[in-house]
């Protein structure tokens, strides 16, 4: 049983610990946060100590696993005492020297999904991406990644900026537009569900056919009549200005394919 000490008490660290404790595979030592509300909520559903003190991270754990803002990241890898474990971050878009300051055995796990702390995910069918700085650690790594997914794959910190950048697109920037909708839905008193079977459909769709191949509507074929009178209904700029640039968009890679 590998012993882990979680650094971290957002959606992912939520969600990835309690994926692992559920294995029976892992014993975590201890949960650092910020937080001491945070801190003590997750320890308590993990059934170990916590601190607020980087500090005060004791040394002994197998995997130290970082799951922090990127800013604050660093900051806090300068003050965890230096140990002989594993030390894990899982972020898109921070390479993974930079634990190099402060460990001999670091990599990276990102599993390449959005997490909420309110809700379960399967991690089995999560794509994790792993990247370690020794042949031991990626073996390591390979080992614990196994235990929680089906679709594992090792990555360069270079190939995984581009994954996250692309992850911002299809995930970040459409909730984005779903909560743009929801206040047009909302503003003319219609509730939000009634787009669902839409949203399902479009996601489903590229599962069969490749994006520009999936993609219909007035911006397609450039329907300057239907595009206009919906810029005219838009009384928030930046809303307005947003859809004219993704109209133009898909437009111009419609043209493309």
């Amino acid at each position: 049983m590998k012993k882990v000490t979680l650094i971290g008490s957002g959606n992912l660290a939520t969600r990835l610990s309690l994926a692992m404790s559920a294995t029976g595979q892992f014993a975590f030592q201890q949960v650092y946060s910020h937080t001491p509300e945070h801190a003590s909520d997750l320890a308590n559903r993990l059934q170990c100590t916590w601190t607020t003190d980087a500090k005060a991270i004791r040394p002994g754990a197998d995997l130290y696993i970082f799951a922090l803002k990127d800013t604050a990241l660093e900051n806090i890898a300068a003050q965890v005492p230096a140990n002989n474990g594993l030390w894990i971050h899982t972020a898109g878009s921070m390479p993974m020297e930079v634990f190099r300051p402060y460990a001999s055995r670091y990599g990276v796990l990102y599993p390449l999904q959005t997490f909420s702390k309110q809700r379960e995910v399967n991690f089995r069918q999560i794509p994790l991406f792993l990247e370690s700085n020794s042949t031991e650690s990626a073996a390591l790594l390979q080992e614990v990644a196994s235990l929680l997914s089906d679709n594992v794959r090792f990555l360069s910190s270079e190939k995984r900026k581009n994954l996250h950048l692309a992850a911002v697109f299809a995930c970040n920037f459409t909730n984005h537009l779903y909560a743009l909708a929801g206040e047009i839905l909302e503003e003319a008193g219609i509730p939000f569900d009634v787009l669902l079977p839409l949203i399902d459909e479009t996601a489903a769709k590229v599962h069969d056919l490749s994006p520009r191949r999936a993609q219909t509507g007035p911006a397609v074929r450039y329907d300057e009549n239907v595009i206009g009178k919906q810029l005219a209904m838009l009384t928030d700029a930046q809303t307005r200005e947003i859809y004219r640039l993704l109209s133009q968009s898909i437009h111009q890679k419609s043209q493309e394919s």
